[in-house]
């Protein structure tokens, strides 16, 4: 896995440079987190994919600042496109990030090969006690984080680790991902995304439901969906495997 800086953002990738051959799968993760959710990706994929993780500004690795609206993360995100010039571009999002993604689809619907919309919704309401978890005590944020994003069959002990990592240690970049995600809402846009989509969800995600899923099926044009067992919000870290196989299996359908 490659460590690269792309204009103000720090990114991992599976290979570089990138093969022009091959398509390319721009990773985006949620709120309050980081690139490194997608670790198993980027190096899962790499054989059929460039793949590519980025800190969006003001995270982690990346340098700037944190915005709090979904449109101006959108635009940070089409500035590092258009930086990178990938062959054959495929958004995946998780969260916020496929919040993100849907933003572009809807704004560029020329320019992006495919979405992939994980764990999101059209309208992302946060529940006011995270708000308030935040600003009174973002070390026990992480902890509400935990409880509420693992299915209970995932290896919690594990993933703790994992998460402590990836976490954004930042409470004020945090409360701008919230605010930005509460005041998401492209429920009535869906029907001007035209580019190929795939949805996927948890059985057991509680911050963004299945029902949230289906309705991004019901409302943009051939949406695929697939629902993955025994999960919770983060399926990326929670079932790599599943989660490599659905989207390796979707570049494949998109070549055909």
């Amino acid at each position: 896995m490659e460590k690269q800086k792309i204009g103000s953002h720090a990114v991992i990738a599976g290979q570089w440079p990138l093969n022009s051959t091959k398509p390319t799968l721009i990773f985006i993760h949620g709120a309050a987190l980081s690139k490194g959710l997608w670790r198993f990706q980027v190096e899962g994929l790499a054989d059929i994919a460039n793949t590519i993780a980025l800190d969006l500004p003001g995270h982690k690795d990346s340098s700037g600042e944190a915005f709090n609206t979904i449109a101006d993360y959108a635009a940070s995100v089409m500035e590092f496109v258009s930086l990178m010039a990938p062959s054959y571009p495929i958004l995946c999002g998780l969260s916020m990030g496929g919040a993100i993604v849907l933003e572009l689809l809807i704004s560029q619907p020329d320019f992006f090969r495919a979405g992939i919309l994980m764990h999101t919704g059209a309208r992302l309401k946060v529940l006011p006690f995270v708000f308030e978890t935040i600003q009174k005590d973002y070390a026990s944020y992480f902890d509400l984080a935990l409880e509420f994003t693992l299915s209970r069959k995932s290896d919690r002990p594990r993933l703790r680790g994992v998460l402590q990592e990836i976490t954004e240690m930042s409470p004020e970049v945090a409360l701008k991902d919230f605010y930005a995600c509460n005041a998401f809402d492209r429920m009535n846009d869906l029907g001007r995304i035209k580019t190929p989509v795939l949805v996927m969800a948890g059985d057991e995600d509680r911050l963004t439901p299945v029902r949230y899923g289906e309705y991004l099926k019901e409302n943009i044009e051939g949406c695929r969906m697939t629902t993955i067992p025994d999960t919770g919000h983060l399926s990326p870290l929670e079932k790599p495997d599943t989660v490599n196989r659905e989207i390796r299996d979707f570049i494949v359908s998109l070549k055909q």
